[in-house]
């Protein structure tokens, strides 16, 4: 079994908590589904929010949904003038037997924009 990287992000249309865990719930969701992941595959995740999200951690979803036992860690994305607002991205550490190629990134909605080479 290999150890892979998946890439994945979400725009929220607000900065809310509840829209957060929402929406962080269907991208990891995607991810595993995408993947044929189950939550005892992932290794760790990251999260990074751009400096204009407040309300909640994004890893709280994940614990939300389950995700109790893998090692999460939220930071901070930079502050780049005429980035993307209010967008959660993830990297997820994961043990898959999928070719590094046949890994499905996940770019929901306006986030698509940022990866369009690897959004799925």
């Amino acid at each position: 079994m290999a150890v892979r990287a998946v890439r994945g992000a979400v725009q929220l249309e607000r900065d809310e908590a509840g829209h957060m865990e929402e929406q962080v719930g269907v991208l990891l969701t995607a991810v595993l589904e995408r993947n044929g992941l189950a939550t005892d595959d992932l290794i760790s995740i990251w999260f990074t929010a751009t400096p204009d999200l407040h309300s909640d951690f994004p890893a709280a979803a994940a614990r939300r949904l389950g995700i109790v036992d893998v090692p999460l860690i939220c930071a901070q994305e930079l502050d780049i003038e005429g980035a993307l607002p209010r967008v959660v991205r993830i990297l997820a550490h994961v043990e898959s037997d999928r070719p590094r190629a046949d890994i499905a990134h996940v770019y929901l909605g306006a986030a698509a924009a940022l990866r369009k080479d690897i959004a799925q």
